[in-house]
């Protein structure tokens, strides 16, 4: 089943359902600005799940779209988006549910769990990102030292060699600009660039649309340059509201995206979560590896652990 929520801010919101299954979940994408993705339906058995999937605020199918309209980035904030996850709870009539999320969509799990929950059964992340400062500094600044020649192009985009913040702040002035569609290029090519790759090599990537990389890149820039809207401490000074719900952390030991620490500090804050390491440097929830170990992970979820719960 498939449809449309209007929000506040007058953008409305593009979701589906997938499975048959009497357990409620929600599955948050990452970006921000990734969208839905078919693949996304395999993270849960069918049979057991009815997982809610959707286009967060100005990406996918959700309008207005970020590629096409600047205005996609008003009324668009971390505050925005978990609003939404609760509008869209209340919408379909789930008293509570799995949630689950990758990259920035485990950020926005937790800030959701942390809002609201008591309306929560269960956490699965994968890839897991805090965006903290520490987070941000890492993946627009200090991994550069390891894609040296990848980062020096990304920087000399918009001149920006110095701060990270200064960097990014450049770049989201760059993308609200007449040469936009070059910033984004500049962009979603470091995106790809460490992890050892480049749209042209990859024709079935979302990355070869140059209308994804615009949108993408234009929330990217609005979301990070003002560190996601939170506190930079949020998550860890938090993990008490969440500290009694059960949860997995899959999470690659050389990521370059995000560094294992974080969710190894997570874990020592998080009594009813284990983390999972894996070998390599996987990030995407749809990678092979991580969407086997996330199906293992909601598998072993207690599907109706509080469903009817108030």
């Amino acid at each position: 089943m498939t449809g449309w929520l209007d929000v506040t801010g007058g953008h409305r919101l593009r979701y589906t359902q997938v499975g048959t299954g009497a357990a409620p979940a929600i599955w948050l994408h990452g970006g921000p600005g990734g969208g839905m993705h078919p693949g996304q339906a395999a993270l849960f058995d069918p049979d057991r799940y009815t997982a809610v999937l959707f286009d967060q605020r100005g990406c996918g199918q959700s309008q207005p779209h970020a590629a096409e309209n600047l205005a996609a980035l008003e009324a668009n904030t971390t505050a925005d988006l978990i609003a939404d996850i609760e509008a869209l709870r209340a919408h379909l009539g789930i008293a509570r549910w799995l949630v689950g999320g990758g990259s920035f969509g485990s950020f926005l799990a937790m800030t959701y769990a942390q809002a609201y929950p008591e309306r929560v059964t269960g956490l699965v992340l994968a890839g897991v990102a805090s965006s903290a400062p520490r987070d941000l500094h890492w993946l627009y600044g200090e991994v550069g030292a390891f894609f040296p020649e990848a980062f020096h192009a990304f920087c000399a985009h918009v001149d920006a060699h110095g701060s990270t913040q200064a960097r990014l702040e450049a770049y989201r002035t760059a993308l609200a600009g007449p040469d936009a569609q070059a910033a984004a290029d500049a962009w979603c090519t470091w995106e790809m660039a460490i992890f050892g790759g480049h749209w042209d090599d990859q024709p079935g990537s979302r990355y070869a649309d140059p209308a994804f990389r615009l949108g993408f890149a234009r929330l990217c820039a609005h979301y990070f340059a003002a560190g996601c809207f939170v506190a930079p401490d949020l998550i860890e000074a938090n993990m008490d509201r969440i500290a009694h719900i059960p949860g997995v952390m899959i999470h690659a030991r050389f990521d370059p995206s995000a560094p294992l620490r974080t969710p190894w500090l997570l874990d020592r804050m998080w009594p009813a979560a284990t983390l999972e390491i894996l070998p390599g440097n996987a990030h995407s929830a749809l990678s092979a590896q991580m969407q086997t170990r996330i199906r293992a992970a909601t598998d072993r979820m207690d599907p109706f652990a509080g469903q009817n719960a108030e």
